[in-house]
């Protein structure tokens, strides 16, 4: 029996069961079609995260002292000086230092509109500095002024514009009405301490702001009572990202900040580059992770195979005891049911990817991130497929292979 015949063989039993084939390749469809959509969505994600942060702020180096327990992804203990800043600043290729200060609030009220808030950032002109402003312009130091990103202008019933007045609440019960100077665009990146973080934020001027409400230690270096920073953002020359780093790090040892830094903290300097590595690797296991559980969904429809193979074995008892009786050998048999099988999880596989790529397209679009295909992945779904099926197959295809032909002629 040639390779031809086997298959029109295969195809005809197959045929012949319409019902019950299509059944059976609908939980292999079912369980490729989830790996895909997930597979599809996690790529989509990575891209566009790890884009997002690669692109907008490539040549920054963060600083941040961190406890085990926070990671980089904390708010960081204030260690960081005036006089550190100043020597960051001085170092070969550095553009500017941009401080970020927490400053506790309890509300945010504008035109008789009054939302809670936990926080605003302090911050200097520096920040805005590669910044594009939806209206107005950046605040001045030592005025009475805020500058709001979109998301935050919306927060209240009607938006805030430049020129409006917002009342603070701060944790201490003061209240300071500030004068809006500007609304900064709400995209991802425009400023170095926000990375992709597209969330309502408030940034107030140091001065006076923080130097009213924001930490005050002695520092080590001068020996004067000097504000300190939970974040420090260097923007370094792009071409000299990675130099800068070093040099940051080498002046971190003898810092302010090295010497205030508790005991269970340490001191990181990460540039985005590090950032985008630990965001794709947490990406990745969680694709991974996810995919792994639609896996079940495969392994439901091998099942599936398996047993309507182990039907068909039984049903076709006398079709094989006729041919072994013409001449048909163990191996073909055997062939003919494995064929069956994985024509079963081929076609299963065939129909799954396109409905997988469909459900990831829906996903990235309700996630609002563009489409990122992975071809890789959906060759590999394919082949797992065929492998499900040869798998499944194969236990009936050797229960058949053995069926005694003089038994199986006696067969009713």
């Amino acid at each position: 029996m040639d390779a031809g015949e086997t298959l029109r063989l295969s195809g005809r039993a197959i045929r012949a069961h319409k019902l019950r084939s299509a059944l059976t390749v609908l939980g292999i469809v079912i369980g490729i079609a989830a790996v895909v959509t997930f597979v599809t969505f996690g790529a989509s994600l990575k891209a566009d995260v790890v884009g997002e942060i690669s692109q907008t702020s490539a040549n920054n180096v963060y600083l941040l002292a961190s406890s085990e327990d926070e990671g980089f992804g904390g708010s960081g203990q204030p260690v960081f000086t005036e006089a550190d800043l100043d020597t960051f600043e001085r170092l070969e290729g550095v553009r500017r230092v941009v401080p970020r200060g927490v400053v506790g609030i309890s509300a945010l009220e504008y035109d008789g509109d009054t939302v809670a808030r936990g926080r605003v950032t302090a911050t200097t002109l520096a920040a805005f500095e590669a910044a594009t402003f939806a209206a107005g312009e950046s605040f001045e130091p030592g005025a009475d002024e805020v500058v709001l990103n979109e998301r935050a202008a919306a927060l209240f019933a009607s938006n805030a514009s430049v020129g409006d007045t917002v009342t603070v609440t701060l944790q201490s019960g003061d209240q300071r009405s500030l004068t809006v100077a500007g609304i900064v665009d709400g995209s991802g990146g425009q400023l170095p301490f926000e990375a992709f973080d597209e969330r309502p934020r408030v940034f107030v001027p140091v001065d006076p702001i923080y130097r009213e409400y924001g930490t005050v230690v002695e520092s080590p270096s001068v020996g004067a009572a000097q504000l300190v920073y939970p974040q420090v953002t260097v923007v370094a020359d792009p071409a000299e990202t990675d130099a800068v780093r070093s040099r940051v790090e080498r002046a971190l040892a003898d810092s302010d900040a090295a010497a205030l830094t508790p005991a269970n903290t340490e001191l990181v300097a990460r540039t985005s580059g590090d950032i985008a590595d630990s965001v794709e690797r947490i990406v990745s296991r969680l694709t991974r992770f996810v995919t792994g559980i639609a896996v079940i969904a495969l392994i439901v429809g091998a099942v599936g195979i398996a047993n309507i193979m182990l039907v068909s074995v039984t049903e076709r008892t006398r079709e094989i005891g006729i041919m072994k009786a013409v001449g048909a050998r163990n191996r073909e048999v055997m062939g003919l049911f494995l064929t069956e099988a994985v024509l079963l999880g081929g076609l299963g596989a065939a129909l799954g990817v396109p409905l997988g790529i469909a459900g990831g397209w829906v996903a990235t679009w309700y996630a609002e991130i563009p489409l990122t295909l992975a071809p890789g992945w959906f060759a590999v779904a394919v082949a797992v497929g065929i492998v499900v099926g040869a798998l499944a197959g194969l236990y009936p295809a050797w229960r058949a292979a053995r069926v005694d032909p003089i038994e199986a002629l006696r067969y009713e």
